[in-house]
């Protein structure tokens, strides 16, 4: 992980004392942001956030194994699948698919702290958690194939990420209002998914259209806060959460960075600011 950062900032000897200027602390801060985007550290911060979160709404604590379960499966089944699409990707996302192939035995091994990570957190969950986990493992090596199909992905990816971030605290808070954590949690993430798709020009997204597309992200992130206010006093703060991502959908641009940063970006802001609070 730190050789992936390390290469990414660019950290070598200055051409001469002082000589530095912002503009070349503003490239390596680019360098480095997208060493932590494009090797799904990111993401798989995202995913801890929200597992946190939806912790703490469901009435306890936020819980570190949820929240450390959620980081290294995310990162070991992010990572996989983007070592397994660089090909494809060089056309979605170039920049990525570039730091991919220059990265790609770093990445492999980061994929691999990930999932010995997950192998080893996921026994405490006990049977139930292990069923619930074995469905999302499921889903993720069939989505190669899944996301072929219409107007699917965005379904299958939010039921894995709900498994994961709420599904599992959720087992570990012993209770709570699942079903009002759940109804904040998955719009927001219905709406990353297709804003995510139109990013890549792939599943309903690439059917319906940019516009449509977005607009239909937007209504459900919309409808996530609206559920947010009508649930309990502890699931309010997970408003921060689809409100986040409407404001990513609303000022949507075009490119790779846009979709990876911001919109993935917004819900671990939202979750941060659900923790915080």
């Amino acid at each position: 992980m730190l050789s992936i950062l390390v290469a990414s900032k660019g950290v070598g000897p200055p051409a001469a004392a002082g000589a530095a200027t912002p503009g070349d602390h503003a490239i390596r801060a680019q360098k480095l942001l997208d060493g932590l985007v494009f090797s799904n550290l990111w993401v798989a911060a995202a995913a801890a956030a929200l597992a946190a979160a939806a912790g703490r709404a469901l009435g306890g604590r936020p819980d570190a194994l949820a929240a450390g379960l959620a980081f290294c499966g995310t990162l070991a089944v992010y990572g996989w699948d983007r070592l397994r699409d660089v090909e494809r990707d060089r056309f979605t996302s170039p920049e990525r698919s570039r730091f991919v192939t220059r990265h790609r035995h770093a990445l492999t091994a980061l994929a691999g702290v990930g999932l010995a990570g997950a192998v080893g957190l996921a026994p405490a969950l006990g049977s139930r958690g292990l069923a619930l986990l074995g469905g999302v493992a499921a889903l993720a090596l069939a989505h190669p194939f899944l996301k072929r199909i219409p107007f699917t992905k965005a379904a299958y990816l939010t039921a894995a990420w709900l498994a994961v971030v709420v599904g599992v605290p959720a087992l570990r808070a012993g209770g709570g209002p699942l079903a009002a954590v759940a109804a904040v949690l998955g719009p927001a993430l219905a709406a990353n998914a297709i804003a995510s798709s139109v990013r890549d020009g792939e599943g309903g997204a690439a059917r319906l259209g940019r516009r449509k597309a977005l607009a239909v992200a937007l209504a459900l992130a919309v409808a996530g806060c609206a559920a947010a206010l009508a649930g309990p006093q502890t699931v309010r703060v997970l408003a921060a959460v689809p409100a986040a991502t409407a404001l990513a959908i609303g000022l949507y641009r075009e490119g790779e960075r846009y979709g990876l940063v911001v919109v993935d970006g917004a819900l671990l802001a939202g979750a941060a600011i659900a923790l915080v609070a």
